[in-house]
């Protein structure tokens, strides 16, 4: 497999992003990049498409302070992680066993999952997989796809666009997805991973791989899923917010069927775009923390 990784130097002087770096090889002969910050009990944070871990620059800092541990993993084909150059070595399977290497690396244990977008399709299935590992999961505009209904209008556009736009405008995209204007400054630091097209193929591909067919690889696995996240009675939290034209109201799946959805404090958050950890990023790790210390 052919991979290629960002120049270091093209992370420098990011704002707010101050953390230090840390690799662990996960297979394919490539190494993901992850922050890891803090001692305590371990709140992992899974990013989705087409973000880093830059996305949670904003609530490391309020979990440290709590006295929890965070790590921070930047999926392969993102962020300062290593990227394969053939779109189609990015597959379901492969973000899985990638992620799913990094977690056995590290021997994370007690995690508690705060998951977003393809962060929720990877790390669900990694809570029904290895339950011993989890202990608490935290769901935020995300959702574990079976094929059995059909995508939205906006998740359809969406994917045509990934598909087909000549030039793929990371930073715009993610300020596009937010409630909240960004700065250039930030924009850039979401464009930083990506020094041009040839580091792209997987943020170009996750739209097309998301299972929205009976037919596809992934569906039986995660309806396999479903089956176990109906009898997972350990807590669960849903964090969704007001703006998201993806995911709005997709919440009442997992509080309508997983046993430990039910007595939370469930909230929508308000001003809050599909990147709501950019928008509400304090807020929302204050809230995951008032939650955690109350269990």
């Amino acid at each position: 497999m052919e991979f290629i990784r960002t120049p270091e130097d093209r992370f420098n002087n990011l704002p707010d992003y101050t953390f230090n770096p840390n690799y662990k090889k996960i297979g394919d002969g490539m190494q993901m990049h992850y922050v890891d910050e803090g001692e305590g009990p371990i709140v992992l944070l899974l990013h989705g498409e087409p973000s880093w871990s830059f996305l949670y620059r904003k609530m490391i800092p309020v979990f440290v302070k709590a006295g929890y541990r965070c790590i921070a993993p930047d999926l392969i084909g993102f962020g300062k992680s290593d990227k394969p150059t053939n779109r189609k070595d990015y597959t379901y399977a492969k973000h899985l066993e990638w992620t799913r290497n990094f977690i056995k690396a590290l021997d994370l244990q007690n995690i508690t999952l705060f998951c977003q977008d393809w962060g929720g399709l990877l790390g669900l299935r990694f809570v029904v997989e290895m339950g011993d590992r989890f202990s608490n999961v935290i769901v935020a505009n995300t959702i574990l796809p079976t094929g059995d209904q059909s995508p939205n209008d906006a998740f359809n556009s969406w994917k045509n666009y990934s598909q087909t736009t000549p030039f793929f405008p990371v930073g715009k995209i993610i300020n596009k997805g937010c409630f909240s204007d960004l700065s250039e400054e930030v924009i850039a630091a979401y464009d930083a991973p990506f020094p041009d097209e040839t580091y792209k193929e997987g943020a170009r591909e996750f739209p097309a791989i998301v299972p929205h067919t009976s037919d596809d690889p992934q569906t039986i696995p995660n309806r396999e899923a479903w089956q176990k996240l109906m009898q997972w009675k350990k807590p669960m939290l849903t964090l969704f917010s007001d703006s998201d034209p993806i995911m709005a109201g997709l919440e009442k799946m997992f509080q309508g069927v997983v046993p430990g959805c039910k007595g939370q404090p469930h909230e929508i958050i308000k001003d809050g775009g599909h990147f709501l950890q950019e928008d509400k990023g304090e807020e929302i790790a204050e809230k995951c923390v008032a939650w955690l210390k109350g269990l």
